[in-house]
């Protein structure tokens, strides 16, 4: 857990060779494609600007989209070159490739507080495969590797693991280290009650989170999709809504774990539901809700949490000391269907005592929806990596770097 970071440097006239996850959303405009959340580009800047302050150059490597180890023109970095320069008001090179002659002269020219962002590292097959030779044309001349990454720590890449461990030096960058301290430290010995809202489409996704929690929080909020495969587990009738049948016997042993353990595990006691959804148009039939306590008919699909549920789970979360939260509460991409999402989120903020840790994926992108994000404690921009840090599991791209003395 106890990285080298950054601040542990003294890279002046150096290149670094700096791994950042770039992965971000575009929308088209009149000038070509245009950054449309540039939150991970923003939270990597201290880790930027600390290095340019101590005297290095250097050379960023991400990944955008799944190319298929293949240059797709759509995936390209180059438009986020030009949003970076923006953002730390210098310019910003761009090579066409990562490796090879392109990359390399672009490397040989770049002096002391330059930058320099190298194409998407996925144009080349080697990268997922974690190649040793990729890696090594990768690092190139660099002796100091930064993973400031973290939503990429989880995958075992040339980038993330494999160049770590040819660099002399292999830290985290301040972005890593605080993802690393909130989802680690915060809540190996939390504040109580320490209280956490898992939601999102399946239980599959969040068994291993759900397990490992399970150990530590004092009250589970659940509601999503995943719900609906815990109603079904109580024998509950829940109509055409989401669920995974094969994983009813999972959700009765969380449920009879969750008694054990005396962790104070809830469920929607009512739901807002409709008889028919278009996701793609983002448009539903008319809705309505069940009473607390009332089965959801044939025919209709839960698709929000309802006021009862609302109002049950915004005072468990008035009390809480710490909160973790990971899943939205419904389909809240479509506006009918948002508003126990954002009571959640707005409630969460509410909440100014409280260690408030929003654990990345949709909940981000939720809780900035409901204009509340600046009020939480720390988002994590990690989605995948998160739940595996979570669940416990070793993440190869943190693995790889320097223990604290």
């Amino acid at each position: 857990m106890s990285k080298l970071t950054v601040q542990s440097l003294q890279p002046k006239g150096q290149q670094v060779f700096l791994r950042v996850d770039f992965n971000v959303p575009f929308e088209p405009s009149p000038d070509g494609p245009k950054v449309s959340d540039d939150t991970r580009i923003q939270e990597t800047l201290p880790t930027l600007n600390l290095l340019l302050e101590k005297g290095a150059s250097l050379v960023l490597a991400s990944h955008l989209g799944r190319p298929k180890g293949k240059p797709v023109e759509k995936y390209s970095l180059r438009p986020i070159a030009a949003h970076l320069s923006k953002l730390l008001k210098r310019p910003v090179h761009f090579a066409s490739d990562c490796i090879g002659p392109i990359a390399d002269r672009a490397r040989a020219s770049l002096k002391p507080g330059e930058v320099l962002l190298l194409e998407n590292v996925r144009f080349h097959a080697e990268e997922e495969k974690n190649d040793p030779v990729f890696a090594k044309k990768l690092l190139g001349t660099a002796k100091i590797y930064v993973n400031d990454a973290f939503g990429s720590a989880h995958r075992a890449h040339a980038s993330t693991e494999g160049c770590a461990r040819l660099a002399s030096q292999a830290v985290a960058g301040l972005l890593m280290d605080k993802e690393l301290r909130y989802l680690g430290t915060e809540l190996s010995n939390p504040k109580r009650p320490f209280l956490v809202i898992l939601g999102g489409a399946k239980v599959g996704d969040k068994i291993g989170v759900l397990r490992a929690l399970l150990q530590k929080a004092n009250t589970i909020l659940i509601g999503g999709g995943m719900s609906y495969t815990f109603r079904l587990a109580q024998g509950r009738k829940i109509g055409k809504s989401l669920c995974e049948p094969d994983k009813v016997d999972l959700a009765k042993e969380i449920l009879a774990e969750a008694e054990k353990r005396g962790v104070k595990l809830l469920l929607p006691e009512d739901t807002f539901m409709v008889e028919k959804l278009d996701f793609a148009a983002r448009q539903v039939s008319p809705g309505k809700f069940t009473q607390p306590g009332e089965d959801i008919p044939d025919g209709w699909e839960g698709v929000d949490i309802g006021p009862q549920a609302r109002q049950t789970y915004a005072k468990e979360i008035a009390s809480a000391s710490t909160i973790l939260w990971n899943g939205p509460m419904g389909v809240f991409e479509i506006t009918a269907c948002a508003e126990g999402t954002f009571t959640i989120a707005k409630a969460v903020a509410a909440n100014r005592s409280a260690v408030s840790i929003i654990g990345g994926g949709d909940s981000v992108t939720a809780i900035k929806q409901a204009g509340v994000g600046n009020q939480v404690t720390f988002i994590s921009t990690g989605g995948g990596a998160s739940l595996e840090f979570l669940e416990g599991k070793v993440l190869p791209g943190v693995a790889a770097l320097q223990d604290q003395p």
